[in-house]
């Protein structure tokens, strides 16, 4: 796509379990220090994993103005990691109300399932079991006509508010008077890169001059934690968290869970020049694909996209910021891909080490970590890399060191194949 229009990024906002802001982030990067620990919210001990990235410490009322602090009673825990995360972004940018055109200032965000708390669902689920004459099959199933006479008027009637996706984007546009485009995509782990994406290309044609860009999501909790543990292969080390997220490695054993927020501010670069922004990076290239079966063919297809908008080629990166999920298919699937597009001198990244899996958080977060880096001129150590795995032929990057060159690739996938990469050029 040609336009004589270009984004900028011009404010970061992050919420994670290594930092609550950017400046505690930053600092857990440059030290190493990761997030991942056994449940503190909750007691977690009939689970089959009890650890994640938790963010420990979280008060949405520390990131909002007093006056709108009532609007919380309607936000669960995702709804406040975004409006917290978009506060954050909107702050480090700078940007000054009666300087914006709220017709022209946009919100998109990567969505997940918000998770249901069981305060709300416990009383109906137990108004509506099966109660037989004596225990069999049925005892603890759900009774259906139960459940739609006493169930159903057990839930409190604004649950379906706080639950359904497009909440994150709908409060901070209301909270941030952003009048322009807004979207919602439920891509799980992909979510938050593809929202960049979409704002990127509405500043390119012009719909929008800034955007609030991100993702967030909330998995440390029973809910999300006991059905991911059916359906997920999750890491079992629970004796030892922190060492658990392993991307890449020969020893890891599963996803770890997280949570958390990362909201980008996408601005036009006239724009931004106008009221005197501080710019960190551009985003110059962008691609996505589906990987149908999940080979690696679609995220090279994403990567290439993304590398040609920008007219550069793999010697002109710095790093790979990856996926690294720290599953055994995913990241020898990912590996090879980037091995066979980059060859083997590429240098890898992967910042889920430090948080676990977000979701549709995770991406720009992430890219986050990389841009930050940039700034501050130091890329961060891979966590928990200690064995090479002959099925991951990639060269992660096992201690800091100096960022050599401008650019850098971000990637992101999901488990069924969507792919999204971008390229983002350090501003100097």
């Amino acid at each position: 796509m040609t336009s004589s229009r270009r984004a900028v990024l011009t404010g970061v906002g992050v919420l994670t379990p290594i930092g609550l802001d950017a400046a505690s982030f930053r600092r857990s990067l440059h030290e190493s220090s990761g997030g991942v620990h056994a449940v503190r919210s909750f007691d977690a001990s009939a689970l089959p994993v009890r650890f994640g990235g938790e963010i420990v410490g979280f008060d949405a009322r520390n990131y909002l103005e007093k006056k709108e602090r009532k609007r919380l009673n309607v936000m669960v825990r995702t709804i406040q990691f975004a409006v917290a995360a978009a506060q954050m972004a909107r702050a480090d940018a700078g940007l000054e109300e009666d300087r914006i055109d709220p017709t022209r200032f946009g919100v998109v965000f990567g969505a997940g399932t918000i998770p249901g708390d069981l305060a709300d669902l416990g009383p109906a689920s137990r108004l509506s079991l099966v109660q037989p004459a004596r225990m069999n099959a049925a005892a603890g199933r759900i009774d259906l006509k139960k459940w739609g006479e006493g169930g159903i008027p057990a839930i409190p009637p604004m649950w379906m508010l706080n639950h359904v996706p497009n909440m994150l984007a709908c409060h901070v546009s209301i909270l941030h008077n952003a009048q322009g485009p807004n979207n919602t995509i439920c891509q799980t782990d992909v979510g938050g890169l593809l929202a960049l994406g979409e704002a990127l290309r509405a500043v390119q044609r012009g719909r929008a001059d800034l955007f609030l860009a991100g993702g967030a999501d909330a998995k440390i909790n029973p809910i999300t934690m006991a059905r991911q543990s059916l359906f997920t292969v999750l890491s079992r080390r629970n004796d030892a968290p922190e060492q658990a997220c392993r991307p890449f490695d020969r020893g890891r054993d599963g996803v770890v869970l997280g949570e958390g927020s990362g909201v980008l501010v996408l601005e036009e670069l006239e724009h931004a020049r106008r009221r005197g922004a501080r710019i960190y990076a551009e985003v110059i290239g962008f691609g996505a694909a589906f990987d149908h079966g999940l080979t690696g063919a679609g995220m090279i297809r994403a990567m290439r996209a993304a590398l040609g908008e920008a007219a550069i080629g793999p010697d002109d990166l710095d790093h790979v910021n990856a996926q690294g999920c720290s599953a055994m298919r995913a990241d020898a699937v990912e590996a090879r891909a980037l091995r066979e597009l980059f060859g083997p001198a590429c240098l890898v990244f992967a910042a889920k080490s430090y948080f676990g899996n977000a979701g549709p958080a995770s991406g720009p977060m992430e890219l986050a970590a990389s841009v930050l880096a940039g700034a501050d001129g130091v890329l961060p150590a891979t966590l928990n890399y200690e064995e090479p795995d002959p099925q991951c032929p990639v060269r992660v990057l096992r201690e800091p060191r100096p960022v050599k060159r401008l650019c850098f690739l971000k990637l992101s996938f999901t488990e069924r194949g969507q792919c999204a990469a971008v390229v983002i050029r350090r501003w100097e």
